[in-house]
């Protein structure tokens, strides 16, 4: 069986400490694209009211984007984003799913849908990278 080379989004995914430190995994990329997860979350990510705390969706949502932009092995500064948060997540794993809506030659759109793990929408996202 022939081994099979790391993707672009694999490996920009690898050097993201940030992503190691919240416990993200990149579920699966392919060109445009990107599903990361957050598997486990306790207490400490919680807000004031005792939900999910929305800095912790959009990291999440930032990771799956950053992921996405980088899948077609250029590298991809954010320079716009914004996020609407829709629900209180369930408990469980929460996964994030970038797909790209527009590649030029220096811009890139990505729309990001989180889900929790009843595939509850929760918030959505949309980002536009710079591509060097």
């Amino acid at each position: 069986m022939s081994e099979q080379s790391e993707s672009p989004a694999e490996a920009y995914f690898a050097k993201d400490a940030y992503a190691r430190e919240l416990g993200v995994e990149l579920v699966s990329s392919s060109p445009g694209s990107a599903h990361v997860r957050l598997g486990r979350y306790d207490k400490r990510h919680f807000n004031g009211v005792g939900t999910l705390h929305g800095a912790i969706l959009f990291a999440l949502a930032d990771i799956a984007f950053a992921a996405a932009c980088h899948s077609h092995g250029r590298q991809a500064i954010g320079i716009q984003t914004h996020m609407s948060f829709l629900a209180a997540a369930a408990a469980g794993p929460i996964d994030a799913f970038a797909t790209e809506l527009s590649c030029s030659r220096k811009l890139s759109t990505y729309d990001v849908q989180i889900r929790d793990r009843e595939g509850k929408r929760i918030a959505v996202f949309q980002g536009t990278a710079y591509l060097r």
